[in-house]
């Protein structure tokens, strides 16, 4: 790191309110204080309603445009999920992303990024001329995996599983604190194949992390093949529930169903850590990406983005 990379900004830990362990995964750390482009409102844009889906999905296919980059599939399979977080349950004081009283959205299936990259926009905490326009090319502020020096991304994830265990260290911060906090942490279906997912949800049942919401987006793919191919998981709610967590299950593209369900696990007297297990699409929205993991990696020409985005609009005109 160069010499005076730190000069006036704060300590990391003061961004940082539970002190948990930073390990920055490449190059210098960066901070975005207020005032940077990254708190600028984004105003190019028409503004529909908060967080449409149809919206956020042109969003991501906008940025996956720009940046010639893949993972728009598995941000699909989110957006709903995402849309009704942001729009009904996550909390941030003041609207500030590093605010010490929010409420936390880990997303430890860290590809899936570019949704919540929409979703921020929709916050203002993005713009369109320096993030959405520039991603992923050189010097852009936002990486293609979720990274914790950019506010509003709780955890550094990509490397799966250890998103979600980061999300169990915050609730038990959280509790420690006795505050009334939540963690909201999604993970993917295929993601359920690394270890620490099961180590961190038996430290959460064992520790009776009521605070916590695991979110698994069961869309039926990892980047590989289909889940049942590569590793079964049989019934994911019952395994679920032999680990200790209060489950549900849900459409995970249905708004109505999707806030019901998190909200009535939230209103829950049990001590237990909540779940759910939101069954989705991956590449939701685009009838030529549903079900097809080429589009976990493949980029999008001129013409699969003009055709992707005529998809969305025609969907919506139904």
């Amino acid at each position: 790191m160069s010499k005076g990379a730190h000069s006036g900004h704060r300590s990391i830990y003061d961004t940082n309110p539970l002190h948990l362990p930073f390990v920055p995964l490449c190059g210098p750390i960066r901070h975005f204080p207020r005032g940077s482009p990254l708190m600028t409102p984004s105003v190019s844009w028409p503004q529909n309603d908060a967080f449409d889906p149809r919206s956020l999905r042109e969003t991501v296919l906008a940025m996956a445009r720009a940046g010639n980059t893949g993972h728009v599939g598995c941000a699909f399979s989110i957006v709903e999920i995402m849309a009704v977080l942001y729009r009904s349950f996550v909390r941030y004081p003041g609207g500030d992303p590093r605010h010490p009283d929010r409420d936390y959205l880990v997303l430890s299936k860290g590809h899936g990024v570019m949704a919540q990259y929409a979703c921020m926009r929709e916050l203002g905490w993005l713009n369109d001329k320096e993030h959405i326009e520039r991603y992923f090319g050189d010097g852009s502020d936002l990486m293609g995996l979720s990274d914790s020096r950019t506010p509003g991304l709780e955890v550094s994830s990509g490397s799966l599983g250890h998103g979600f265990s980061v999300g169990v260290g915050i609730a038990e911060g959280l509790r420690r604190r006795g505050t009334d906090q939540r963690v909201f942490a999604i993970v993917g279906d295929g993601e359920l194949n690394e270890g620490p997912i099961w180590e961190g949800m038996l430290f959460a049942s064992h520790n009776k992390l009521s605070n916590l919401m695991m979110i698994v987006d069961a869309n039926g793919f990892q980047a590989m093949g289909r889940t049942d191919d590569v590793m079964e998981l049989g019934s994911i709610r019952q395994k679920l529930e032999s680990f200790g967590f209060e489950t549900a299950d849900v459409d995970g593209h249905d708004q109505g169903a999707l806030e019901t369900a998190i909200r009535t696990l939230i209103a829950s007297n049990s001590p237990r850590p909540k779940a759910l297990v939101a069954k989705t699409i991956k590449g939701k929205g685009v009838p030529f990406m549903e079900h097809d993991n080429q589009w976990h990696y493949r980029h999008l020409s001129a013409q699969d983005y003009e055709a992707s985005i005529e998809a969305l609009r025609a969907e919506v005109a139904l």
